[in-house]
């Protein structure tokens, strides 16, 4: 942990360590860095937005999950700390710097356009941009059922395709729908075969960003995604282990502490491209300008931001190995902003004004993810 930042824990206790750990407890081979106990069936629950520290702070309103909950098992998402980003790091088992997917945009290099890895552009191809085996093919191939319960708008969305691809996809909108589905899906392991049964929920995120974190819609959301996480729990075979996650935290970011770079031009100078989100700005540059950008943003910025060049904060470690390809999708700058400011644009990104909620930045309520086992 440096300047007030998590740093990520590729490797060791990160989002892309669940997978080969529980592969590895399932008997397929690899690395168990988690330590996860033996078990013919795992059933890994994805909580959208819900980071260990929100949950501590609010344990009273999902009280099974927060009395999973301790010093122990808590990881760290990876850089930036998004949903795309993380949820292709899960999938995969690779940090961002090889999976590619950087951010919840990013620039499709060669270009001047940003690909939102959320909705995708029919334009990238999805096994390109991401084109190492996921660890749901790695694991089908070593012979382990492999199932995603998810809704059925996101079956062969891009970011499916590119994080997530291999096993067999079942479509689920309801939460007695996931359940009964999760269930099914483990039932395989009495047949012989080790299951792994992927299940994501999005809700919480949803109501974070519209309503903010501790709000009474969250509060209430996240009571009953406790009774959801407490029911799958319950209806699973004993033999089940239970693997909770989340994808990154959140914090509430107020009007006065939003920068809109469009009512501050210097903020503009020499940059040809804006990408990342309000908390975690990839920032491309003319020809020449990376100094110049990077000392004026650090200037202007000054305590509400951390403000790198790629290099140096390839060099901290925050997106793990760097592949060549994904070198020009990282901002020539990147920023990450301190405490619960914001860096917006409401010419380029309008709709991120509307949110209460953010994510992205490497803060203690951002970083740190439960990594929970019942």
């Amino acid at each position: 942990m440096t300047d007030d930042f998590v740093e990520p824990a590729y490797g060791s206790g990160s989002l892309a360590d669940v997978l080969p750990s529980a592969g590895a407890a399932l008997g397929a081979g690899g690395p168990n860095v988690l330590g996860l106990p033996d078990a013919p069936a795992y059933v890994v629950f994805l909580i959208d937005g819900l980071g260990s520290d929100l949950l501590a702070r609010h344990a009273h309103a999902a009280p099974y999950l927060s009395s999973l909950l301790t010093g122990d098992n808590t990881g760290t998402a990876g850089v930036p700390s998004t949903t795309a980003t993380s949820l292709t790091s899960l999938g995969t088992g690779l940090p961002p710097g090889t999976h590619g997917v950087v951010g919840f945009t990013s620039r499709v290099p060669g270009s001047d356009r940003l690909l939102n890895a959320l909705f995708w552009d029919k334009d990238v191809d999805p096994v390109q941009w991401q084109p190492h085996p996921t660890a749901f093919m790695t694991l089908a191939a070593a012979g382990v059922s492999v199932t995603t319960v998810n809704k059925r708008e996101f079956r062969g969305s891009g970011l499916t395709l590119a994080a997530q691809r291999g096993g067999e996809y079942v479509g689920a909108d309801r939460i007695g729908e996931r359940i009964a589905a999760a269930v099914t899906a483990s039932a395989a392991s009495s047949t012989g075969a080790p299951a792994l049964t992927y299940l994501y929920d999005g809700d919480l995120d949803w109501t974070g960003h519209r309503y903010g974190v501790a709000s009474a819609p969250w509060l209430q959301q996240l009571a009953s995604i406790d009774a959801e996480a407490e029911q799958l729990r319950e209806a699973l075979p004993s033999s089940a282990r239970l693997v909770v996650v989340a994808d990154h935290g959140m914090v509430d970011s107020p009007d006065d502490h939003r920068i809109d770079v469009d009512l501050e031009p210097d903020l503009r100078d020499g940059v040809v491209l804006l990408g990342g989100e309000a908390r975690f700005r990839h920032v491309y540059c003319a020809r020449g300008a990376v100094t110049d950008v990077a000392a004026r943003w650090t200037e202007l910025l000054g305590e509400r931001a951390l403000v790198l060049t790629r290099e140096t904060a390839i060099r901290r470690g925050w997106f793990g190995p760097v592949s060549a390809s994904v070198l020009p999708r990282l901002g020539d700058v990147v920023v990450a902003c301190r405490d619960d400011w914001g860096i917006f644009s409401s010419v380029d990104f309008p709709y991120e004004l509307t949110l209460v909620g953010l994510h992205g930045s490497l803060t203690p309520a951002e970083m740190r993810i439960p990594l929970m086992v019942d």
